[in-house]
């Protein structure tokens, strides 16, 4: 029987997570805050209320001022913002519009979501083209390493570059800002993939340039689970065609650009986690004084420090310079020699964490079978108490 946990942050009680359970993976997933559900709870009880006057009448309006209110959020361009359900169907989105040829090449890293490294190489496969994949070092020095690894992978054949602006297995800030124009100077256009950046660090979609962006809005903005984002660059909106063709491919472009008719609807379903965003911004930029600023702080802050407890309780070095942290932390544990070198649906040390010590904390094996990776989160609802039961938590297993 797991000991008591320790107490979470006040402001956990704004959250509805288990209070028997440490939560400290709030980058998988995300977890919304109680108001923002309430919202929802009141678009989707509207709704129902009336569906045609909701879909026919007032859809639109809602849809669009959501769509103003996080555009300016990530100061982007509105005209080129479209909600999608996640960063995944954003990814799949770019790369079904691309026009691809035989010998033409997509480059990643290896650092990159397993679910859009499959995209990829699915896409390179019905193009006959090719995935070619950068190697990051992990551990790393700095930035200059991600740069060099990336540029050094560029060939004439490439057409599109997938960069992660928050790694998921290592939860490194990749140097996005320096990546997409030395790319573009060699012709490459950057397919930004910020599923954890949104909510976790300030964005300037605008200053950074990229040709594609998209995120989610359910993970560090709290938003409900199926709010996610694609922002298209003007000059690549024309030739971007939703995954789902529905009435915008003929509608007449009157309303709304092409874009967004095609974009805006691609059937009947919920746009109730869309439209909850305003919402999610507005608890979260109040939650703390000082606004965003002080949580995107504070969150770091608390992430730095476990990381550092981490590494104080199992004597090792940070794996990466502090300047490419935000609010969540990796480190490289022990490799499990007694593994099969191959994938594993949970690894067992994050079974135990759960099990024994009631801590919920993702423990990946990357970039083999057999080379684990501890990634830990920090949302306004954790504590530094929460920390030093997992520092001390994997320190007591791991010497076991």
């Amino acid at each position: 029987m797991p000991a008591a946990p320790p107490p979470p942050s006040p402001l956990a009680a704004h959250w509805t997570l288990d209070p028997a359970v440490t939560f400290l993976n709030h980058g998988s997933y995300g977890a919304c805050p109680i108001p923002v559900l309430a919202a929802q709870s009141e678009l989707r009880a509207r709704l129902e209320r009336q569906p045609v006057q909701f879909f026919h009448r007032d859809y639109q309006g809602l849809l669009d001022a959501a769509r103003q209110r996080l555009a300016a959020f990530l100061n982007a361009d509105p005209a080129g913002l479209a909600f999608v359900p996640n960063a995944t169907t954003g990814v799949n989105t770019v790369l079904a519009s691309l026009p691809l040829a035989p010998g033409d090449e997509l480059l990643t890293t290896d650092h990159v979501y397993g679910a859009c490294r499959n995209a990829l190489a699915r896409a390179a496969a019905r193009a006959g083209a090719r995935l070619v994949v950068a190697r990051v070092p992990f551990p790393l020095s700095g930035p200059d390493a991600v740069v060099d690894a990336v540029l050094g992978a560029v060939g004439p054949q490439t057409r599109l570059a997938l960069i992660d602006h928050v790694t998921s297995p290592t939860a490194l800030v990749l140097p996005v800002e320096r990546l997409v124009p030395l790319l573009a100077e060699r012709g490459v256009d950057t397919l930004v993939d910020g599923a954890h950046a949104p909510g976790q660090r300030p964005l300037d979609l605008a200053a950074l340039g990229a040709a594609y962006y998209t995120g989610n809005a359910h993970k560090w903005l709290c938003a409900p689970k199926g709010a996610g984002f694609l922002h298209v660059r003007a000059d690549r909106r024309a030739d971007l065609r939703p995954l789902v063709t529905s009435h915008g491919a003929t509608a007449p472009a009157t309303r709304a650009s092409r874009f967004h008719l095609e974009m805006d609807w691609t059937g009947t379903a919920d746009p109730t986690p869309f439209l909850a965003i305003p919402a999610a911004l507005d608890f979260l930029g109040g939650l703390l004084d000082g606004g965003w600023p002080a949580l995107y702080h504070a969150n770091r802050a608390l992430a730095l420090d476990a990381r550092n407890l981490l590494c104080e309780a199992l004597a090792l070095r940070p794996p990466a310079p502090d300047a490419m942290l935000g609010a969540m932390a990796s480190l490289p544990l022990p490799a499990d020699a007694g593994a099969p070198d191959g994938p594993l649906p949970n690894d067992p040390l994050q079974d135990r964490l759960l099990a024994e010590h009631a801590i919920e904390v993702p423990v990946t094996r990357w970039p083999s079978g057999r080379q684990r990776v501890l990634r830990v989160s920090a949302q306004a609802y954790n504590s530094r108490a929460q920390m030093e039961a997992l520092a001390a938590a994997v320190a007591g297993l791991l010497r076991a």
